[in-house]
């Protein structure tokens, strides 16, 4: 296990109150962070800390750029039957995983019990969006069905009946 900083040993209140004094100062201020530290009984320097909230800072726009990603992507194509929700739920059960066989993990520090109910909530929605893509499937048929009684009813030519049901049920031409 690679060594970790003396700001990653710090107890996880300490950690999060460190975390939300480095955003809402906007990464910067860190011989007062260090002040801060020192009164609460942590000895730690303004350099360990800018290398450590240079780090977070990092980590923190990663996710933001990838949330900007997903919706851009979402925007860009819309996902009726849920795809996206599915793949999403697939790379978090993934990187949970990962996380679980990462041996650089230090097993003390992670909470078993809000990580098995994450992989259960996982598990729950991947089923709810099964049964919801599902539900999508049976109505669009049921539309495509009714809308070819009354197409034929009324006259239209099979051709047209058929473009109809691809329209609706997004098969190309």
């Amino acid at each position: 296990m690679p060594p970790r900083s003396k700001v990653e040993l710090l107890p996880d209140a300490v950690l999060n109150e460190l975390n939300e004094r480095l955003v809402k100062g906007r990464f910067s201020g860190y011989v007062a962070l260090s002040d801060w530290l020192k009164g609460e009984g942590y000895e730690i320097g303004k350099s360990a800390l800018h290398e450590y909230g240079q780090s977070y800072e990092d980590k923190l726009g990663r996710l933001k750029l990838a949330g900007e990603q997903a919706r851009a992507i979402v925007a860009a194509a819309p996902d009726d039957e849920g795809a996206m929700n599915e793949a999403l739920m697939r790379l978090i059960q993934e990187k949970l995983f990962g996380i679980l066989m990462d041996m650089n993990v230090d097993v003390k520090r992670i909470n078993i019990s809000s990580l098995a109910k994450s992989v259960a909530e996982l598990a729950r929605a991947s089923v709810t969006q099964k049964k919801y893509a599902e539900t999508v499937r049976e109505k669009a048929k049921a539309a495509v069905a009714s809308i070819e009684r009354i197409a034929k009813k009324g006259g239209l030519s099979k051709g047209a009946v058929a473009e109809i049901r691809r329209e609706i049920l997004g098969i190309p031409s």
